[in-house]
């Protein structure tokens, strides 16, 4: 068995000085370090650093040149194992509104993955279908000629994989499409790319609703006399809400006010697109160009087009600009995520009897090391 000591362990609700974590595949016990013979165990020095859950990245499209949407098992692997240098110990791959052939090739690709035990990264807990079932009025980045009627018989054919997706409450069909994959299906249903009213919001989420798309983008705007999707999603106890906290998507003036709103609702997710961890210059997202630049991502008209957002970074993002415990923040990419997919009995936080997905990161929360099932997977500097 593992020990790390010598760390600052981060808990749901606090951190914890002069504690150690002794593990197998799983969390055997969290102790004081005066209890522990280190010639018992293979020790980890974390050297002060922060020990904290993995990180789950439940909305993230590409990385380092690859796209889920690209229905390349091989793509799906690079990610795996790029992501997982990011803290990064569970994902879900997200698709676009690109054709339904190629959204269901690319299901197919994720499921050869994800049942396969011969990649190195980052464990796959399902796929995110973001579209097709959208608003045009709300598309942002993805395809038009692609966007679909919404289709609780597609989701239910795919739910072996399909962990969540995302729907346009108020367009055609929506609402009998969310009751019935809601009363059918584990599946957790978004809504975003919407152009609703506060009440068709409302309406969504009264059907089956529980999940919000990177909130404020994609979606009809919060006004004082138009609450739109923000204001239902905000307003609604029982709905969890995506932040892409890169400074750019969300002025970082707002992470404070979301983050006391929403509280164990808020989730950071990366958005990413194949650019991720690339130079700046051309590339595409769903066949469609796409210019990186520093933190930006756009297309040629404008539009925002994804990011180039690493999960870690976000935690940072939020910690130093929210106002809150930096316990608080982690939860935001790990145990507030995996709640809202459904996985909190074994990932998300660092308890006894669950798995042994552990980073060792600074206080700027670069990852120093990331343990998968008790392997140490990633090692930096």
């Amino acid at each position: 068995m593992k020990c790390i000591i010598n760390g600052r362990i981060v808990l749901a609700d606090k951190v914890l000085d002069n504690f150690a974590i002794i593990f197998s595949d799983k969390i055997e016990k969290i102790v004081s370090e005066n209890e522990i013979n280190t010639n018992d165990y293979e020790i980890i020095d974390a050297k002060g650093n922060f020990v904290a859950p993995g990180l789950i990245d439940m909305h993230i499209h590409g990385y380092l040149g690859a796209d889920a949407s690209d229905g390349d098992a091989d793509g799906i692997r690079k990610m795996a194992a790029g992501i997982i240098k990011n803290g990064v110990t569970a994902w879900c791959p997200t698709t676009m509104t690109v054709s339904k052939q190629e959204i269901e090739a690319a299901f197919e690709s994720v499921r050869e993955v994800k049942n396969s035990d011969e990649y190195y990264g980052s464990r796959i807990l399902g796929v995110n279908s973001e579209g097709p079932f959208i608003n045009t009025a709300k598309k942002g980045a993805q395809a038009g000629e692609h966007i679909l009627k919404p289709d609780a018989e597609f989701i239910k054919k795919h739910s072996d994989i399909v962990k969540l997706f995302t729907v346009a409450p108020e367009v055609d069909g929506a609402l009998e499409c969310i009751e019935k994959v809601s009363n059918e299906t584990d599946v957790l249903i978004s809504m975003g790319h919407s152009d609703a009213t506060f009440e068709e919001a409302l309406a969504g989420i009264e059907k089956g609703v529980r999940h919000t798309t990177h909130l404020f983008n994609a979606m009809s705007a919060l006004t004082h006399r138009g609450p739109g999707v923000p204001g239902a999603a905000l307003s609604s106890d029982n709905v969890s809400v995506e932040l892409i906290a890169d400074t750019f998507h969300i002025n970082k003036g707002l992470f404070g006010l979301v983050a006391k709103i929403k509280g164990d609702k808020l989730c950071l997710i990366t958005d990413c697109i194949r650019a991720g961890g690339m130079e700046d210059g051309d590339y595409t997202l769903g066949g469609q160009p796409v210019h990186k630049e520093g933190i930006k991502c756009l297309m040629p008209d404008g539009t925002i087009a994804g990011s180039v957002l690493n999960l870690n970074e976000a935690v940072r993002n939020l910690y130093e600009n929210a106002g809150i415990e930096v316990y608080e923040a982690v939860n935001c990419a790990s145990l507030n995520v995996a709640k809202a997919l459904g996985e909190d009995k074994e990932i998300g936080s660092l308890e006894e009897g669950k798995r042994a997905d552990i980073i060792i990161a600074d206080e700027k929360f670069n990852i120093h090391t990331t343990i998968l099932g008790g392997e140490i997977k990633y090692k930096g500097e």
